[in-house]
């Protein structure tokens, strides 16, 4: 059995006196990171995978449908990770063969192997995405079995599908969504919505009643297929921004979105932009030139890190389904900011105890602050 040495938030060299011919310096101190604070993440399945459905979560982590025969998601940038880091926390050596990983997951079983991995991840801290789907942990049992904090994210598209399930009529459609959005503000942390495009004024009213109509004229359609149109989906938007709260904004490419965020400035409201790849680096150049929006860190934080300014980059998971997302999520973030640590320090951009404060600063501080957690309440 291999047994793990490192904190999970300490990276870089180890300590110690560096092997030399005669006298020499003592290697550096490694960066350590406080608990994460993961920005955003969508939960965990319960119950026992197989070899098919274990694949078929990594298939979704990677955006791909299933492999193709004769192929594995386990010979992918994501299933590599998996195996280097996982195993151990469960007692297995790393790089071990995928079957033997998965009949040890097997043989400690769901819940156990859950805690383990969730608890070695390295994150203290979560704000989980509610509302999406109904097969994934709620925030008190993420907190439960990942003995840490968790803060909800409610998300306005699935906000919007319960309210019009009871609600017969525009009139009250409208009024039951203000209320449900006020109702949120109260426990939430933040807002969440996906959104390619956002003008720069509030819908017109009587555009946001004809929407209203056609959406609730699909509600025999499954909830899938009932996305709201364009006029409704920024009548959402708009409304949350309305509250104080922190909005995340799903957007493929942000630059779509420029008109909406210079709008908004000066409302008090802070915008959170998680983009999907390539456009990380564009999201962090936004966060920099207004002052209320910040950005997703990304899976390479050395480009965005020369984009904006360090605290307007924050860490995030984007995990969903399996636990084991959380731990390489975090492991290549820590991995990325030592690398990144030891090039300022080698290069004398920065000292190591300003490497230390910046790793610090996108890894939880800058969440906390922009979320407000430490006067918020948790799961």
């Amino acid at each position: 059995m291999h047994e793990a040495t490192d904190s999970p938030n300490t990276l870089g060299p180890p300590t110690g006196p560096v092997p030399r011919d005669g006298p020499g310096p003592v290697a550096a101190p490694p960066i350590t990171l406080p608990p994460l604070v993961d920005q955003h993440s969508h939960g965990t399945v319960d119950g026992e995978l197989g070899v098919g459905s274990f694949e078929t979560h990594l298939a979704a982590a990677a955006g791909s449908g299933a492999a193709p025969a004769g192929t594995t998601f386990f010979d992918s940038w994501t299933g590599l990770a998996v195996r280097r880091w996982c195993p151990p926390l469960l007692g297995m050596e790393p790089h071990c063969a995928p079957v033997s990983y998965l009949a040890r997951r097997r043989e400690l079983g769901a819940y156990r192997a859950a805690r383990l991995l969730l608890r070695g991840a390295g994150i203290g801290t979560f704000l989980l995405e509610s509302g999406a789907r109904d097969d994934l942990s709620t925030a008190e049992e993420l907190a439960a079995t990942a003995d840490g904090a968790v803060h909800e994210v409610v998300r306005l598209e699935p906000l919007a599908e319960q309210v019009a399930d009871t609600s017969g009529t525009v009139d009250a459609f409208i009024g039951n969504t203000a209320e449900a959005l006020y109702a949120a503000a109260q426990h939430a942390t933040a807002f969440a919505m996906g959104i390619a495009f956002c003008d720069e004024l509030p819908p017109d009213p009587r555009e946001v009643r004809r929407a209203a109509a056609r959406w609730l004229a699909l509600t025999v359609r499954p909830a899938r297929d009932r996305a709201p149109d364009p006029a409704l989906a920024q009548h959402l938007l708009w409304s949350a921004v309305a509250t104080g709260l922190p909005v995340q904004l799903h957007c493929a490419d942000p630059q779509s979105l420029v008109g909406f965020l210079r709008a908004t400035a000066g409302f008090g409201t802070d915008l959170v932009l998680l983009p999907d790849r390539p456009h990380h680096r564009r999201a962090a150049q936004l966060a920099a030139a207004f002052p209320h929006v910040y950005a997703d860190a990304g899976p390479r934080p050395g480009e965005t890190l020369g984009e904006a300014p360090f605290g307007k980059l924050l860490f995030s998971t984007g995990a969903r389904g399996l636990p084991e997302l959380y731990v390489t999520a975090s492991r290549l973030f820590g991995q990325a900011m030592a690398r990144l640590a030891d090039e300022w320090v080698g290069e004398e951009i920065c000292t190591r105890a300003e490497a230390q404060r910046i790793a610090g600063l996108v890894a939880a501080g800058t969440a906390r602050r922009v979320y407000r957690l430490d006067a918020a309440g948790s799961a």
